[in-house]
């Protein structure tokens, strides 16, 4: 798709809904989702299902940018966006293993490496922003709950 079209169609019906069309990493995630259905679309190697879970994978990143933003809570939008992290980790270990296994180039591995690199990058720093905009951030809350529990357990023995 041209970048005039995704602009004219970005720039249609807009509401608060749908503000995370204005989020690079969700444009981003876009674009890497559509990079990797280029690379992978009507090979023969690697199989249909790994091939598949890669692509499925890369699309599951701007999906769960887009469900965590049109949640009402911070923590709700967080848990998508780490959801969304972890489907970058699961796109490159496949992208990895797709190289390492001769499937895919070492050229198609970089031009998705970079642009993974990139969305990876900026979905870290979009949830550290949003961490600490939050009274305590879910991770330190989860570490006080584990260090009173390990205490508790200590004071019944």
């Amino acid at each position: 798709m041209t970048s005039e079209k995704k602009s004219e169609i970005l720039n249609k019906r807009k509401n608060i809904n749908r503000g995370y069309r204005q989020l690079i990493v969700w444009n981003d995630s876009v674009e890497l989702y559509a990079l990797v259905t280029e690379i992978f679309n009507g090979k023969t190697q690697p199989p249909f299902k790994t091939s598949n879970n890669i692509t499925d994978a890369a699309h599951s990143i701007s999906r769960n940018i887009a469900e965590g933003y049109t949640r009402k809570s911070q923590i709700e939008y967080l848990r998508f966006l780490d959801i969304a992290l972890g489907s970058t980790g699961e796109v490159y270990s496949g992208c990895f293993a797709c190289l390492a296994a001769e499937q895919i180039s070492e050229g198609e591995f970089e031009r998705i490496d970079v642009l993974h690199y990139k969305v990876e990058n900026s979905l870290i720093k979009l949830i550290e922003s949003i961490q600490k905009k939050l009274p305590n951030s879910w991770r330190d809350s989860f570490a006080e709950q584990n260090l009173k529990n390990l205490n508790n357990k200590e004071k019944n023995n």
